[in-house]
Parts: structure tokens; sequence; C-alpha cells
């Protein structure tokens, strides 16, 4: 099986990273008293709704810390060990982030060095997925993995099996062709269900 997956927030748990930053950033920098909503947010540019930020405060923050929550960021608990164990199995591991480029500093080669350091099982590896459907199709993914309910939502729309990581931001947004998954361990569990309905049919 192609299996398409997200980075942030799906294999890494960055949002930990980001929001300490961001709390630093709306004391230090806003000067205000930071607020943290959970919930309804579609997108993967969650952290400007969290905190109510002003429409360019995000893109401040980023420019100041994109780099270290990049580096920075871990592995979400168990992510690598079941990755390991689908590609073991045979399953070809694509990931696909919307991470872009930055005039600071290479955000390719900085994701493939954390891809390498974390033992992050990858075929390939696609930056910049603006449109992660059409990365989905010229890749033939036939399971998609994302935090981003709105990416979900377009990629299972055309028909492919979709998970969606569930956070604090996404809580709240559900679709009918949209299977919300908890943990690596749930994930792992749904997709050995999927494997053994296609071997009874």
């Amino acid at each position: 099986m192609i299996i398409g997956i997200d980075i942030d927030d799906t294999i890494a748990d960055t949002c930990e990273i980001m929001l300490n930053y961001a709390q630093e950033y709306t004391i230090d920098v806003l000067k205000k008293e930071p607020i943290l909503k959970d919930g309804n947010c579609n997108t993967h540019f969650y952290i400007q709704y969290l905190h109510d930020w002003k429409e360019g405060e995000d893109i401040e923050f980023l420019n100041e810390f994109y780099e270290k929550i990049i580096t920075e960021t871990r592995p979400k608990t168990l992510s690598i060990k079941y990755l390991q164990k689908l590609h073991d199995e045979g399953n070809k591991i694509v990931l696909i982030t919307a991470r872009w480029e930055s005039d600071k500093f290479d955000v390719i080669n900085t994701t493939k060095k954390w891809i390498k350091k974390n033992n992050v099982p990858c075929d390939k590896l696609i930056v910049n997925a603006e449109n992660k459907l059409i990365a989905c199709k010229q890749e033939n993914v036939e399971l998609f993995i994302d935090d981003s309910f709105l990416n979900c939502q377009m990629v299972s729309e055309s028909g492919i099996k979709t998970f969606l990581m569930d956070t604090r931001a996404n809580k709240g947004l559900e679709n009918k062709n949209i299977e919300r998954v908890f943990s690596w361990p749930h994930i792992y569990m749904k997709i050995k269900q999927i494997e053994n309905k296609i071997k009874e049919n």
C-alpha cells in the first residue's frame, strides 16, 4: 500500500513546541495575556486561531520561530515504531508536508536532516505541498493521514481512504468520509483492519 503522511502534528508533535514559542511571543512581543482556544480550526494554520492573533501576527511569529520549531519538534509517541512496522511490512511511505521555503534557511535540507536524525521511514519526501490532493494523485496514494481537516476533506472526496489525526485544533470537525484516529497504535490497528478486509475479498 502507498501511504501518504503529513509530518507536523501527524508524525511530529509540532504543536507542543509551537505553542510554547507562541506563548512567549504573545507575552514578550505582543504584550498580551495569552489565551488558548480549542477546536474547530480546519487548516494547519491553527496557531493564529488558537491565540486569537490579528492577521499578520502569525507571519511575524513564524519569521522568528519557524526554523526552531521544525528543528526542535520531536516525533509523536510511538510514531516511528509503527511507521517502521508499516514500512517493514512492504508499505511505501510518502511524506507530504506543506512546509514552505524560507529566505532564512533551507527548509528541505532541514526536514531531510530531521527525518534522518529521528529514523523516520521515508521512500519519498514532498515539501511545499499546497494542494495535497495533487501530491496524492501524483504518487498514487491509497491511504492518507493528516491533522488538517481541510486537507483530509479534499483528499477523501477523491475516494482515497483518509485518517484525521486528532489534535486540540481540529476537535469538533467531522465528516462521514474521514475517520478520526487518536494515536499511532490506533492508526496501525485501522490499517491492519483494511488489509484484512482486502484479504477476505
